[in-house]
């Protein structure tokens, strides 16, 4: 069966519908076959500040593109007015593809668009993404889960709807259950969050890395420790968007670094020398 057939045989993208899509991390190949044939059909897409212009050059001819990104720090599009404007545009009738960069339900306010678009009647479908918790680590070399180092892992957001450090997350129980801490959106913070977790017990020296513009041109890694993160961020002026991720998987990039493979870096075979476990602090 051709690529074309296999869009061909995906649901069709009906009149006055809304689809939530995810457009992954960045990196055009990683999108889904279904948030392809949304692209193929809408007539608005109504995408985030994350989403690659490499995704919305697929974007149907005709298309409306309108922007609703959000920044940390910049004017922003109002997340009850992005709700409106989904509605408004399926009850003229039109195919309205919302595209979020990674996934909509993780981190994404998908959930909320949602549940404004059931309240207003309008039909939708959601398109899961790929995670760039999970997708944007795997291309700086990253596995988030290693049976030989964790067994849980926490996604946890680096600020609330208020743009601070959300108090309603228990930083000790996550510091003391969880080997591996994925943090979203956490740069504007990360002197903060890093002091709560060595409060709360995690190691100065546990791995941390801060990956950059993940999976696309630019992309940045940064490798250093939960300690010194904050003034290394600061230093080698990191910017967001970026993810952050806490704990002994960090070790592995130097043996999954495959990007710097192409590039020439040198593998290790074995970064560890030892089980992760006894080197976590928190279990």
């Amino acid at each position: 069966m051709s690529a074309d057939n296999i869009l061909e045989g995906l649901p069709s993208f009906e009149p006055g519908w809304v689809w939530l899509a995810g457009a992954g991390p960045g990196e055009v190949g990683l999108l889904t076959l279904l948030a392809l044939r949304g692209l193929s059909q809408a007539d608005v897409i109504v995408y985030d500040a994350l989403v690659d212009q490499s995704i919305l050059s697929l974007a149907r001819p005709g298309a409306v593109l309108e922007f609703a990104g959000k920044r940390g720090g910049k004017p922003s599009a109002k997340q009850a007015d992005i709700s409106l404007r989904l509605i408004r545009h399926s009850r003229d009738g039109k195919r309205v593809l919302r595209l979020k960069g990674g996934d909509p339900f993780v981190f994404g306010r998908g959930g909320e668009e949602a549940l404004s678009l059931v309240e207003a009647g309008v039909p939708f479908r959601v398109v899961p993404g790929i995670s760039s918790g999970i997708g944007g680590l795997a291309y700086a070399g990253i596995p988030i889960t290693h049976r030989d180092c964790n067994s849980a892992v926490t996604f946890v957001t680096g600020h609330d709807a208020a743009g601070e450090v959300p108090n309603a997350v228990d930083w000790h129980a996550i510091s003391k259950g969880s080997p591996v801490v994925v943090i979203y959106m956490a740069l504007k913070h990360i002197a903060l969050i890093s002091e709560r977790l060595l409060s709360a017990g995690r190691r100065p020296d546990e791995p941390v890395a801060v990956v950059s513009r993940a999976t696309v041109q630019g992309q940045r890694v940064l490798e250093t420790d939960l300690l010194n993160v904050a003034a290394q961020v600061a230093e080698q002026d990191i910017e967001p968007p970026a993810i952050v991720v806490v704990g002994e998987v960090v070790r592995l990039r130097a043996a999954l670094d495959w990007l710097g493979a192409i590039e020439g870096r040198q593998l290790l075979a074995d970064p560890l020398g030892r089980s992760c476990h006894r080197q976590t602090g928190s279990e």
